[in-house]
């Protein structure tokens, strides 16, 4: 067992620019470790350079600069160990229409050299529910089930690390769930590593330990989940008034929305203003409360406040 799972240093990536065109600067130097056993979030606007990353880590795209040592393996030295150690669900679904799911897991578990007694294939499709579809033809499975097979495919060498690529775009709920229990279970099970790059933050935020945000190639955040979630100074109290609200509450520093449903969104920094100084105002306009609640920021506003202007 190493202590990070991925430990990636000075990380560039140039692409070359087409005839006329300017180079492409996809990474500008990241410096990222990724702990051993954890549920790693990795998020960025589109363009940010997560793929790029990925595909580095898996071997399909060369760096321009820097190392990246996977499970302890360094890239250069151990290239062959290092893919060994890590396993990647694609976004795309790339799957060979004529293969059935145990022949394509059968033929991935050989182009990893996996021997034939020590291959998992029934224990797969089982994990990824397809085991009643083992003998059917991918073409005939649905797009839900060709991503459950993708995931099968990561998983044929058993890898230290699993990369998971948008793992739930445009699939049903119900899929989604089954996706994030099996997460769970190889993770909690087995302590393999889990990365997850997502378009859905509130998928990030309930599954993820840790999270690194990119933007333009560059690393602007990585932390717990719950410490990012602690960078945004902003909080929001929920005032459902007993009676017909006359005059909203007003005072320095509070910003006042009034919801469909009647009750008032009151926004304010606690740095400079107190939950007491709150309901100070709201007494002062009058207002008799019925109810109050109080609303974090979540995922997506650290997402925004980190990403903007950058």
């Amino acid at each position: 067992m190493t202590q990070n799972a991925i430990e990636i240093r000075g990380l560039h990536k140039t692409y070359k620019g087409g005839r006329g065109e300017p180079q492409k600067k996809a990474l500008k130097g990241v410096d990222l470790a990724i702990p051993a056993g954890c549920i790693f979030g990795l998020l960025g606007p589109n363009g940010a350079g997560k793929s790029t990353m990925i595909n580095i880590m898996a071997g399909l795209v060369t760096k321009s600069a820097g190392s990246v040592r996977i499970w302890g393996f360094d890239q250069d030295e151990n290239p062959r160990q290092s893919r060994a150690a890590i396993g990647v669900m694609p976004q795309e679904l790339n799957l060979d229409p004529f293969f059935t799911p145990r022949g394509a897991l059968e033929v991935q578990a050989g182009l990893y050299g996996v021997p034939k007694a020590q291959r998992r294939s029934d224990e797969i499709l089982e994990l990824i529910g397809l085991e009643d579809k083992a003998e059917a033809y991918a073409r005939t499975l649905s797009g839900g089930m060709r991503r459950r097979l993708l995931l099968g495919k990561a998983l044929v060498h058993s890898p230290q690390v699993l990369v998971l690529d948008e793992p739930t775009a445009g699939v049903d709920i119900e899929l989604r769930q089954m996706l994030w229990r099996n997460v769970r279970r190889l993770n909690e099970e087995h302590g393999t590593t889990i990365i997850l790059t997502t378009h859905y933050l509130e998928e990030a935020e309930e599954m993820c330990d840790e999270i690194a945000i990119i933007n333009q190639g560059s690393l602007v955040a990585q932390d717990s989940t719950s410490n990012l979630l602690g960078q945004i100074d902003g909080k929001c109290m929920v005032i459902q008034p007993a009676d017909d609200v006359q005059a909203l509450p007003s005072a320095e520093g509070l910003s006042v929305e009034r919801r469909a449903d009647g009750a008032l969104a009151i926004s304010y920094q606690t740095k400079t203003t107190s939950a007491e100084d709150v309901l100070n105002a709201v007494r002062a306009a009058g207002i008799t409360i019925q109810d109050v609640k109080t609303e974090q920021a979540d995922l997506e506003d650290v997402f925004l406040e980190l990403t903007k202007a950058r």
